[in-house]
């Protein structure tokens, strides 16, 4: 059977990255008897470009019929300001596909502590994933736009907290068995409701995983100072947002972070950085988040857990090789790069477990 994958490579670099990581699942894929077909589709800002919509219906019909979606990229400064804006786009298909869950994972490859921001003995062996809630709070609240006063409601009930903390405790049950769910319970209502939501489902289902609770400013400062300390990162939309782009330059550069948005009948693979703009069009990009978002995919979306392992493999492989892209002190530019990382998934390789973001052990 074909599995159908649309490709939105969206706006600056999000071509070059999605080419990459295309080149690599297609590899690994086919030398495992998987078959992939693939179809691209306008998104973001290339698709208000051609069509006046950041989200034409061509393209949602085409990815609530795939498999599975991977993305590139979206915005850039020609449409910042604008009404209709890439972004929007964005938001609409994690709606649209019932995405609830974003998993981002985060670890510090063995040899890449010296890459990231922080002493090396502060980073080395962290490895943690953020379960980002996806649909609702401020994000998808009613606004009000003005020059003098604006708003941005945030809401979210029991129901949407109680799904996306299920996700967490599930994950935790294949990773280490701790759960740390981050709001700001002591000012905001919201948090409030998504400390009780979280409470009243650990006590009922997920005893056996370790639950604690944590104010968000408070896990920012301490994921900075100790990473390696956490292992299932809970949270709503807006502080998953911030605390997944801090957790990613840990690791070396925000081009190594790949997610998955989970929780509908077809789930969106995504690295976590920007379109990147100045960078564009010059082969300069590290895909490697992007190859990782299809490594999850693979998981996630396909069900082929040997077909994402050899992915994460042969990206830890060749990172450790030397072979890198400038980012992270190499020659390699995107395409190249991906061609080692291809060659390295082949299945005369030995396989290892790099655990990114899986959802058990089995």
């Amino acid at each position: 059977m074909t599995e159908k994958i649309v490709l939105l490579p969206g706006d600056g670099v999000g071509p070059e990255v999605t080419a990459a990581a295309r080149r690599v699942l297609d590899a690994a894929a086919c030398a495992r008897d998987v078959s992939l077909s693939f179809e691209e589709h306008l998104f973001g800002g290339a698709a208000i470009d051609a069509t006046g919509e950041p989200l034409p219906k061509q393209t949602l019909d085409a990815c609530l019929a795939a498999k599975a979606v991977l993305l590139g990229a979206v915005g850039g400064p020609k449409w910042d300001g604008a009404e209709i804006r890439p972004e929007q786009g964005l938001l609409g298909l994690r709606k649209a596909l019932g995405a609830f869950a974003n998993l981002r994972p985060m670890r510090v490859l063995p040899g890449m502590e010296a890459y990231g921001p922080l002493k090396p003995e502060i980073s080395r062996g962290a490895d943690l994933l953020i379960v980002r809630e996806l649909t609702g709070g401020t994000y998808f609240g009613e606004r009000i736009e003005g020059r003098e006063r604006a708003s941005d409601e945030c809401v979210y009930t029991r129901a949407e907290v109680t799904r996306v903390a299920r996700v967490a405790f599930e994950a935790a049950r294949g990773r280490r068995g701790r759960v740390l769910s981050v709001d700001k319970a002591n000012v905001m209502a919201t948090g409030r409701l998504w400390r009780a939501a979280v409470s009243d489902l650990h006590k009922r289902e997920f005893e056996d995983v370790s639950l604690e609770h944590g104010l968000v400013d408070a896990v920012a400062m301490k994921l900075v100072l100790a990473p390696a300390s956490f292992d299932v990162i809970l949270t709503e939309n807006m502080f998953g947002d911030i605390l997944s782009d801090e957790a990613s330059v840990i690791a070396g550069s925000i081009g190594l972070s790949p997610s998955a948005s989970i929780g509908g009948a077809v789930g969106l693979y995504e690295p976590i950085h920007g379109s990147a703009p100045d960078i564009a069009g010059q082969d300069k990009a590290n895909p490697t988040g992007a190859i990782l978002s299809a490594a999850m995919l693979a998981r996630h979306g396909l069900g082929r857990e040997d077909l994402a392992r050899a992915i994460e493999r042969a990206v830890e492989e060749t990172l450790a090789s030397g072979a890198r892209t400038a980012d992270l002190g190499g020659t390699l530019g995107c395409a190249a790069f991906a061609e080692k990382v291809a060659g390295a998934a082949l299945p005369w390789k030995r396989s290892s477990d790099v655990r990114l973001g899986r959802m058990n052990n089995n």
